[in-house]
């Protein structure tokens, strides 16, 4: 606070670490003029676990576990990523049966993130049913990944080189299942939500942040997608054979916290849509390429990103030629996006403050690292 005290006009006021809505381990120091925002200072590292140091003293494989502890709503993705990247320096391509069954596993991932977004959303804003049918959802794609590796959460699913499991029996019937009753699901959320007075008054021209905005401070994902950039990374720079699936980006306008929810609910449907296609064309046959047992890639270095449910997930590993990894370095989307809050506060009022940290989808585990 101010020394002038009862003079000023300007307040201090944290929010977080501990606050609910700063969705993990975030403190924002709010400065503010009454009740409206004058600008956001965030304070980061309360979840630091040095992940990129401690590839170091690991081979390539068990490191690959580490990567699932990030952004650990998305572990899939997470892991998806760092294989691409592996893969690349090893100039080994996973099979097709592999590449079909990760592109699945990730769009139930995507599905499952963008479940727990919105049901933890809703209930910031003060909504608490959404949160239960949300949850209901992301216990059935839960169910699949732990049928098929053991693991709900920290979902290990990928190896280096393609998968370790081949499909459990039932598991194309039990994701065609999914995939039949979850587009009427999501009609359930929206029919609650998208045209609720409420809803629409708290979201609609809250956050704004446009596409140059967007462009300045490495903005990427549905935060990006809503400002009116169609960049996904699935269709600009395919990886796993996404260029053989038939799929719309979905993009938004006003690039407020609203469009934000539009952009995220629709991309459920079109996750949907690559399911299906990729269980319909999965082809037979190893689900592993020819890797060996000791990866010791020769000295290079690589690049490579993906379109993680949060935007863009990328992996700058360094090969000495050495059985672990001589750098490895993480381009998380939740650190990049995270800032862009001061713009998107500023002018806001405190609880706007609320809706616009939940509407960036930022898990600090994957901020902090």
């Amino acid at each position: 606070m101010s020394a002038t005290f009862l003079d000023t006009n300007e307040l201090e006021l944290n929010m977080g670490p501990q606050h609910p809505s700063t969705h993990g381990v975030l403190r924002v120091i709010l400065k503010l003029d009454g009740e409206k925002v004058l600008g956001t200072e965030c304070v980061i590292g309360h979840l630091h676990r040095g992940v990129e140091k401690i590839a170091e003293a690991r081979t390539y494989q068990q490191f690959a576990p580490y990567v699932d502890r990030m952004d650990y709503i998305s572990a899939v993705s997470n892991g998806l990523g760092y294989c691409l990247a592996v893969e690349k320096l090893l100039n080994v391509t996973a099979t097709p049966r592999a590449r079909a069954v990760r592109v699945i596993l990730t769009e139930l991932n995507r599905i499952a993130s963008h479940l727990f977004w919105l049901g933890t959303h809703a209930l910031d804003i003060g909504a608490t049913t959404p949160l239960f049918y949300c949850l209901r959802e992301r216990e059935e794609v839960l169910k699949i990944f732990e049928n098929y590796c053991g693991a709900r959460l920290t979902t290990h699913a990928f190896r280096i080189g393609g998968l370790q499991y081949e499909l459990y029996a039932g598991f194309e019937d039990q994701v065609r299942a999914f995939c039949g009753s979850f587009p009427g699901r999501v009609d359930e959320y929206e029919e609650l939500l998208t045209h609720n007075r409420i809803w629409t008054s708290r979201l609609r021209g809250v956050g704004i942040l446009n596409a140059e905005e967007c462009k300045r401070f490495g903005v990427t994902g549905p935060v990006l997608r809503a400002a009116g950039v169609a960049w996904d990374l699935r269709k600009a720079q395919p990886y796993s054979g996404y260029e053989q699936y038939e799929f719309h980006v979905p993009t938004g306008e006003a690039g407020d916290t609203y469009d934000r929810y539009l952009v995220r609910v629709r991309e459920m449907r079109e996750s949907v849509r690559i399911i299906e296609q990729a269980l319909a064309m999965l082809p037979s046959g190893p689900v592993m390429a020819k890797v060996p047992k000791v990866i010791k890639p020769a000295p290079g270095e690589v690049y490579v990103s993906i379109e993680a449910p949060k935007g863009e997930l990328g992996y700058y590993v360094v090969s000495d030629g050495g059985k672990n990894p001589y750098r490895v370095r993480v381009r998380p989307p939740s650190f990049l996006n995270l800032q862009a809050l001061d713009t998107m506060c500023r002018g806001a009022l405190v609880a706007d403050v609320v809706a616009i940290i939940g509407t960036i989808d930022m898990v600090m585990g994957e901020v902090d690292r």
